[in-house]
Formats: structure tokens, sequence, C-alpha cells
């Protein structure tokens, strides 16, 4: 098998092109009666559907794998793991799957970016739910102490009011899309054509 296209999207940092790759490769290898069962990246390949939230198609891919894979390669046991996490909105657990396990040189980077871009979805997914919240929700949300998750509100414009230990949430500027008026423009348009003649 040729994982180049793997290997460059992985090393590009370009992780939402990874379970494209895998699944494609998987196809080539399955038409042509190729088996993999040990030299496969069952943990780039699942990691890649959980990247770009695709929980449903991870979970297909967890039950196709074989069991002599799970039970001898932890590191496809502990991204499952994560994806169990999403499958069940367990939000801070999905941290603690991402911080319980000592992941290899060819997923570390991966998984940080991960890590990185689920974090960033909680807190977006916070500042359209709440207005005030308290700093031990946001930390478990966030997957971070009291006082680094205080920091990151806070880097992002939040306050905090330290009798009460709440939050109080930045809403982002609401943009607006302008509806033109077709009479509108038709004006516009003869002013302008006035102004050039």
């Amino acid at each position: 098998m040729d994982f180049s296209l793997l290997n460059e999207a992985l090393e590009s940092k370009s992780y939402e092109k990874v379970a494209d790759f895998c699944d494609e490769l998987m196809l080539q290898a399955a038409a042509q009666g190729i088996t993999f069962q040990d030299e496969w990246p069952y943990s780039i390949h699942l990691l890649g559907h959980l990247y770009i939230n695709d929980v449903n198609s991870a979970r297909f891919l967890w039950k196709s794998i074989p069991s002599p894979v799970k039970e001898t390669r932890p590191e496809v046991v502990a991204v499952w793991k994560i994806g169990q996490r999403l499958w069940t909105r367990d939000y801070a657990g999905v941290h603690e799957a991402i911080r319980g396990f000592n992941w290899s040189p060819d997923v570390i980077n991966f998984v940080a970016a991960f890590s990185e871009k689920y974090t960033k979805k909680m807190f977006d997914l916070l500042v359209s739910a709440y207005s005030t919240i308290s700093v031990t929700d946001t930390a478990l949300f966030l997957g971070m102490s009291e006082e680094d998750a205080t920091n990151y509100a806070l880097q992002h414009g939040w306050t905090v009011d330290p009798a009460s230990q709440m939050l109080t949430v930045k809403k982002l500027p609401v943009v607006r899309e302008q509806k033109l008026n077709p009479s509108k423009l038709q004006r516009l348009t003869e002013y302008v054509f006035h102004l050039e003649h």
C-alpha cells in the first residue's frame, strides 16, 4: 500500500484530509484482496474521522477492526475511548480520554491538534449557549484547571466576578446580512452612471 498521501497530510498537518485518504486506501486494498490487519494505521484512521466530527464513520470503522488488533494495540482502543466520549456527549470525558494515554510519536501531534480544535469548539459552544457560567463548569467543558479555564476565558474578552466565581461571556458581534432592495440597486446604478457621464 502506498501511504505517501497520508504521510504528506500528516506531515503538513492537513488533518482534515486523513479520513478520506484512509477510506480510499482501505477501499483500494479491499478491491485488490489485500489484508492489512497488522500494518494498517487504525489509530490514525479513527482519529481522522473524529477530527472531522464524523463519529458515525468512526463507529463503523471501530466495528470493522479485527478483534486481535483491538486486543494488541492499546492506542487504537485509546482513540476509540475519545470517540465513545464524543458519541455520548461526555465533554469532560473527551479531555480525560485524551490525557489518559501516552500517545506514540506517530499520533501525538494529531491528537494535540484534535484536542485544540475540540477545545475551541467547546468554547464556541459556551459562547453561543451562555451569558454567564461558573468557572467550575467552564473548566469542565474545556478540560482545564479552573485557573487555566479562567485565563483562557479572560484572553477571549470574558470577565470574572471573583466573589461568585462566575464568568460573564463576551458575545461575538452578530453579523447581519443587509438585504438590498432591487429598486435601491437600480437607483444606485443610475446615480453612478450619471456621475460617470
